[in-house]
């Protein structure tokens, strides 16, 4: 059997396949003791993989759902010596984030080790709906609001939101906002174009994947009903 060696990588749980091919490219991964950085590399089954020096063995694919609370970082490790996201979930198994919440920023935040789950539900062709609940430091005017699903520039390309629905009556500081985006600071920036600061920011859906029931700070397994509807949804 052979496997193309960013998606070797992707399914060891290091990385995105998009992310391996930076690895790849970075020169740190070797196979049969040669660095490799050929993106078209294909692995068969009895070569030695490593990943800086650490020999990868292939693992079984594991999906967790995590209500991130604030003061954790979306990350596997921090040169700063902040909390991750890792800390709060009890596994042997090596997972990654997919995409990132802001440290101050609540909300649902899927882990795995699976590298084309992580990019299914990432890549921007897909147009995965990310639903947040926003928080502004003041009511948004009728007109900005039409220009933010409308689209404004940021950063140099076009971002919008798909809707913006305010959760109170007559309150329009509190909103639910989808995006399709996941840029970085992607709502707090848009926001932030027109005037705005987010005071607070809570990711209450990605990809029809929601916390309902789980207590801030709490995770659990996604179900193979959650897992197979991404795919079936989303997969290009």
């Amino acid at each position: 059997m052979k496997i193309r060696l960013n998606r070797y990588l992707a399914e060891c749980g290091i990385a995105s396949r998009r992310k391996a091919e930076e690895l790849i490219l970075d020169g740190r991964v070797e196979v049969n003791g040669k660095t490799i950085v050929d993106l078209a590399f294909f692995v068969e089954e009895n070569d030695s993989v490593k990943y800086d020096g650490r020999l990868l063995r292939l693992e079984s694919k594991v999906y967790f759902l995590l209500n991130k609370p604030k003061g954790y970082i979306t990350s596997t490790a921090d040169e700063k010596g902040r909390k991750t996201v890792l800390e709060l979930i009890n596994t042997k198994q090596k997972i990654f984030p997919v995409g990132r919440l802001d440290y101050n920023t609540k909300g649902v935040l899927i882990l795995t080790n699976d590298g084309d789950f992580a990019n299914l539900l990432m890549h921007p062709k897909n147009k995965v709906p990310r639903e947040y609940h926003v928080l502004l430091d003041k009511e948004l005017d009728g007109e900005h609001r039409l220009r933010l699903i409308k689209g404004i520039t940021l950063e140099g390309s076009r971002g919008k939101f798909e809707s913006i629905k305010f959760t109170k009556p007559k309150s329009f500081d509190r909103m639910n906002v989808v995006t399709h985006e996941g840029r970085n600071h992607f709502v707090k920036n848009m926001f932030g174009l027109l005037g705005y600061t987010v005071k607070e920011l809570e990711r209450v859906s990605y990809g029809g994947i929601t916390t309902k029931n789980l207590p801030v700070g709490a995770y659990r397994l996604l179900t193979p009903g959650e897992i197979k509807k991404v795919f079936t949804d989303y997969a290009l």
